[in-house]
């Protein structure tokens, strides 16, 4: 199911608190979904109790360029249908690509511990000072762990080890069990994170 983004006002500041019966975000490429992705996002709705979790898509991922194969409407479609049996995980798609930009609005941010990182580098910004509002004004944090990098603890989120080593990079590589069965029969069906 297709949600649009909330249009909520007040989003409350990132702290240690449970976000309860609020609806988050989890912004990504998905490409293409994996076991990992649905377990992080079923980990995070049950540990912070939330109505709905969106897994948010931008049109151009920051730092990845245009992704020739699949097509997006058919990435879309790969992730709705990994998603169909779950009622409080939901897709949206958003031009947007900073993950500031791509959570405003909701209760509750989740991303890997790598990302984490990654946003925290001010080459994506136009200075320090404008990263440093927009590590501030992200909503709260559900982060996942990416040993050996450092994060705040207090906003880890508690999964199985053996979905750390899942990527989709991994996927595309071959991993073809790591796909969800969705994503796994549409590239058995199409060939669509076949290698050259």
């Amino acid at each position: 199911m297709l949600f649009t983004a909330p249009s909520m006002t007040d989003s409350p500041a990132h702290d240690n608190v449970r976000c309860m019966s609020g609806i988050g975000v989890y912004p990504g490429s998905f490409n293409p979904p994996t076991l990992a992705h649905i377990e992080i996002a079923l980990a995070v709705v049950k540990q912070h109790e939330l109505e709905r979790l969106d897994l948010a898509v931008s049109t151009v991922a920051l730092g990845k360029g245009v992704v020739p194969r699949p097509a997006f409407e058919d990435r879309i479609e790969v992730i709705r249908a990994s998603i169909a049996e779950h009622s409080t995980l939901g897709v949206v798609i958003t031009e947007s690509r900073l993950i500031v930009d791509i959570a405003a609005g909701y209760d509750m941010v989740v991303m890997g511990a790598d990302k984490w990182v990654q946003i925290g580098e001010v080459e994506w910004y136009a200075n320090a000072a404008e990263r440093d509002a927009a590590l501030a004004a992200l909503p709260r944090l559900a982060l996942v762990p990416r040993p050996p990098l450092d994060v705040p603890e207090e906003h880890l989120i508690s999964v199985r080890e053996d979905i750390l080593e899942i990527s989709s990079s991994a996927a595309r590589a071959g991993r073809t069990e790591w796909m969800t069965d969705a994503a796994r029969a549409f590239h058995d069906r199409t060939g669509a994170w076949r290698r050259d």
